[in-house]
């Protein structure tokens, strides 16, 4: 008996509705999988700092404030109700108050009372504030006669700044945690018109000695090349004091750290593990934006000799500007 005609097309059909099912399935994991990998730049580099910190150990060993500097700004915790021994348990009250759930943080800065002879009575409070602008604080009083210890706890998504170039913007997260009076340094620079002198003067790739991921390849040197930018964060006019040592974790590929106490400051592009302990860092340049060092590292550069050493100045050197980020 032959086929029947009705019977062909039934098949034919049904391989059709088959073939619909597919495509509307791998479309919706496609678009799934968009939206996994596409969150916002701010809420992966997060994630990535957690990772970090648990790391490099920021969470044991970070939680620090600026001492003589009182912020102001809305309580969320009043501090005559609330004392405790240390201005280290004041900061973690205040990092306990980010809830992770989405919702972020009631707490963003703290004040302390730590001086027992200038605080008097008032020895210990701790207040938990919510400052309305986390980039520009709102800051009472500074010097040595403020006896206040304060400090800034950054939720998901604040406390990243951009370094604008004319290759690009590089977003630096910084590590207000960790580097309290370097985050308070480059926020006062945030708030200054311009950044009137602030560049960088010498570039150095990877060379062959450290991977595209940062890592050094075995039985290699540690440089030259260095695998860095370097320039200065000193403005024109706007006194600079002395950055004290901070957290110095080992130097990743995308570190934004101090040399030795600044202006001058260094961006890895590599993992320099040889140099821990030795660097304040206080901040990561998104790992989105290191194209742009990349390209900068490419530039055109002329050797001359430091302290026996080569290094690869810039001919042109790139003036930097500070930018808010919004998020």
């Amino acid at each position: 008996m032959g086929r029947r005609q009705n019977d062909s097309d039934f098949g034919k059909f049904t391989l059709l509705i088959f073939f619909m099912i597919g495509a509307i399935s791998c479309s919706a994991v496609y678009f799934f999988l968009t939206m996994v990998f596409r969150q916002s730049s701010t809420e992966s580099v997060s994630t990535m700092y957690e990772v970090l910190d648990e790391k490099n150990g920021f969470e044991g060993k970070c939680c620090r404030g600026v001492e003589h500097l009182e912020l102001w700004g809305d309580a969320v915790k009043w501090g005559d109700d609330f004392k405790v021994n240390s201005s280290e348990e004041c900061c973690r009250a205040c990092k306990d108050s980010c809830r992770g759930d989405g919702r972020g943080c009631l707490c963003n800065s703290w004040v302390w009372c730590g001086d027992r002879n200038a605080c008097g009575p008032r020895f210990g409070e701790c207040w938990l504030k919510r400052q309305k602008d986390a980039l520009n604080p709102d800051r009472f009083g500074s010097g040595d006669r403020v006896m206040w210890t304060s400090g800034f706890v950054f939720d998901k998504g604040e406390g990243i700044v951009g370094l604008e170039t004319d290759y690009g913007i590089l977003r630096i997260q910084l590590l207000p945690h960790c580097a309290p009076h370097s985050v308070s340094y480059i926020l006062e620079l945030l708030a200054l018109p311009n950044c009137v002198g602030c560049h960088i003067y010498r570039a150095e790739t990877r060379g062959i000695l450290w991977d595209e991921a940062g890592n050094h390849i075995k039985k290699a040197t540690f440089g030259p090349p260095f695998a860095l930018v370097q320039g200065t964060l000193e403005s024109h006019g706007f006194e600079f004091k002395d950055i004290p040592k901070e957290h110095c974790p080992a130097i990743k590929r995308g570190s934004v750290a101090w040399v030795g106490s600044g202006p001058d400051f260094f961006i890895s592009l590599a993992n320099h593990k040889e140099w821990r302990d030795s660097y304040t860092v206080f901040g990561y340049v998104l790992s989105e934006d290191m194209e742009i060092l990349e390209k900068i590292s490419h530039l055109r550069t002329r050797s001359e000799i430091w302290s026996n050493i080569a290094v690869s100045l810039l001919k042109k050197p790139i003036f930097l500007r500070f930018r808010r980020i919004s998020t």
